[in-house]
């Protein structure tokens, strides 16, 4: 799968399978069908209950209308009244009724909200826990074809969207539909024809919104596009202001800036206008509604067709009916957004996971080599050609095997199958006589601690750094690599000494002192085979030299593969392994290698006398592509 780009923002993306994704979605969420059931009964009850008020308050509206018409006739009449006769009792059970009605959809809808978050928040969790478990069975290759920004973005973005999504937006979504069902019904039971004025009213808003939704969120995806564009230029001239400064390019940096804002400027009022424009747009069609209803109504009132409460409540119903409508229109997008941002969760999910292979190799008794590569074969992809054929290497207990040539020559790949970041295509790859395949990764990594050329450090002490190469490691054994690989020197000049923070990108120590520091870390671990990926290849010679003395003291003992650029740290190597392009070239010690004067030669003479001294084109070996 080729790597994806992401923008980071997801108001950009859109579902590729909206329906088939809501139902996995609702398959999570069957979980606690209890808990939607409820949720649909509260949120049921508590539209009911909104839209029985408009009625209720109608018709305390009409009684009180109707006593002081009867109480005017009298007095027309000629009868001496002091009080209307309104029946004031009728109005009083219709206070304490809504009172009632008041506290129930107050409880219900605070039971709705809380079962709601109950939904939300379960469903999530096992999401998170579900992303969380597969990404460690994920192979390597998966992570060597999506950024990090991608797979974190799925972890923390995405599931935070899902999260205030279902939790907010499925909560007022479900009250919509209620409530936009139980208005309609409670209209209909009122009156007929001014139901029909609301509906008419109700159909322009639609239409209002269809039109204008639609474009003002091309307007913000557009406008968040250019946002994250504007932003990525920012902070890349900050943190290039020095080579901005020395090639002198301010002025055209500000130039681009300039060009790019006014992108962003003229996106953004557009954005602004069609969204500004929806709230007018509908208030004119719920006030034509009103106005129809009141016309209607006032004549009905006058012909003594119809009560004047029936008038005030569907001035309400007005309110009430286009509301769901407007809700459900401002939710589109945003559960658009979600069910890409669940899309891609599942994307993730559904990905295949490292296969346990039985190898069916036997496995050799009593074995004097603690690794084997007998014919192995590999490519990366199945449908490319392979990049390794017929590679064969033995490897004594305790002895130092060096692994160089040019870039693209395969030898980060020989640690990768080492490790099983990926399975050898054909051949084997034995550990103590048994084929890596037959043996549980976890198990066979513990064999193995690594020290990388790109150094990574948490967000934390040093102390717990250190301390992250073998859990249960006591105070003592902790200082005492520490001293070894000659990080207690610089940690002791150090404020707070081993308790000193390290900052996310490690900037408050230098490169050398990271390293030193990893090193550390993996003498912890205590490994039988140590890893060595160009760790020196960052820093400068002085402190390359201390970070030999480190790893001469971890190297004691322990067999050990070292993937190096620099031939002047493998000179003592008991074994070094000239690669390119996927096969070995010559292996021997470094005395060996250049007295054959072949591939080895001509690295080491590359880097040692300098290109311009040597006649590479005329020679019968040739450098790899990178």
């Amino acid at each position: 799968m080729a790597k994806e780009e992401s923008t980071g923002y997801l108001r950009a993306q859109k579902p590729s399978d909206f329906w088939g994704t809501v139902k996995r979605l609702l398959v999570y969420m069957a979980k606690r069908s209890w808990a939607l059931f409820a949720v649909v009964f509260f949120a049921s009850g508590s539209a009911i209950i909104s839209a029985a008020k408009p009625g209720l308050l109608g018709r305390a509206t009409t009684i009180i209308f109707d006593g002081f018409l009867e109480g005017t006739a009298l007095r027309e009449a000629g009868e001496q009244i002091d009080v209307h006769p309104i029946d004031f009792g009728a109005i009083a059970q219709i206070a304490r009724i809504f009172i009632v009605l008041l506290v129930v959809q107050a409880i219900f809808n605070y039971v709705q909200n809380y079962l709601t978050a109950i939904v939300a928040q379960r469903t999530v969790y096992e999401l998170r826990r579900d992303l969380k478990e597969k990404l460690g069975n994920l192979p390597i290759q998966y992570f060597d074809t999506h950024s990090v920004g991608d797979v974190m973005s799925r972890a923390v973005n995405d599931m935070e969207q899902i999260a205030n999504t279902l939790q907010r937006s499925l909560a007022e979504f479900i009250m919509a539909v209620m409530t936009f069902i139980a208005v309609l019904i409670a209209m209909l039971t009122v009156d007929v024809t001014m139901s029909f004025i609301v509906f008419a009213s109700a159909g322009l808003s639609a239409a209002f919104i269809a039109f204008i939704a639609p474009r003002s969120q091309r307007k913000f995806a557009e406008q968040q596009r250019l946002v994250g564009k504007l932003n990525d230029q920012v902070e890349e001239v900050y943190s290039g202001h020095t080579v901005v400064r020395t090639y002198n390019r301010e002025l055209a940096e500000v130039e681009t800036l300039e060009e790019e804002s006014n992108r962003l400027y003229d996106a953004s009022w557009k954005a602004q206008f069609y969204s500004n424009l929806m709230m007018p747009a509908v208030n004119f069609a719920r006030d034509l509604g009103v106005f129809g209803i009141t016309l209607y109504g006032g004549f009905g009132v006058i012909n003594g067709t119809v009560p004047l409460g029936n008038v005030q409540a569907f001035i309400q119903f007005v309110n009430r009916f286009s509301q769901p409508v407007r809700q459900v229109a401002n939710l589109a997008n945003n559960i658009q957004i979600t069910i890409a941002a669940v899309e891609r969760v599942f994307e993730t999910l559904d990905q295949p996971e490292m296969e346990e292979i039985v190898s069916n190799v036997e496995e050799k008794e009593n074995t004097p080599y603690i690794i084997e590569f007998e014919h192995v074969e590999f490519g990366y992809n199945s449908s490319e050609e392979l990049l390794m054929t017929d590679f064969n290497l033995q490897v004594e207990a305790g002895e130092m095997v060096a692994i160089v040539g040019p870039t693209g020559a395969g030898k980060s790949t020989l640690i990768n199958l080492l490790e099983r970041f990926y399975d050898v295509s054909g051949g084997s790859i034995r550990y103590n006589g048994k084929d890596i395949r037959d043996m549980d990764r976890r198990e066979l990594r513990k064999h193995f601690s690594m020290v990388l050329q790109d150094t990574w450090l948490f967000n934390g002490t040093i102390w717990d750094n250190i301390a992250y190469g073998y859990e249960g490691a006591s105070d003592e054994e902790i200082l005492e690599v520490a001293k070894a690989a000659y990080v207690d020197d610089f940690v002791r000049r150090l404020p707070k000494g081993y308790d000193t923070i390290l900052n996310e990108e490690g900037t408050n120590i230098s490169q050398g002192q990271k390293q030193l520091i990893t090193i550390a870390r993996a003498f912890l671990a205590d490994p039988e085979i140590l890893i060595l990926d160009e760790a020196t290849s960052s820093v400068d010679t002085r402190t390359e030299v201390q970070i030999q003395k480190a790893m001469e003291v971890v190297l004691e003992g322990r067999t050990s593969f070292v993937v190096a650029h620099r031939l002047s740290t493998i000179r003592d190597a008991d074994k070094i392994i000239v690669m390119d392009e996927g096969d070995v070239m010559e292996t021997g010690t470094h005395d060996e290698l250049l007295e054959a004067d072949g591939f080895y030669a001509v690295l080491h003479n590359a880097q040692f006398m300098g290109a311009e001294d040597l006649d590479i084109e005329d020679s019968d070996y040739t450098f790899g592509t990178t």
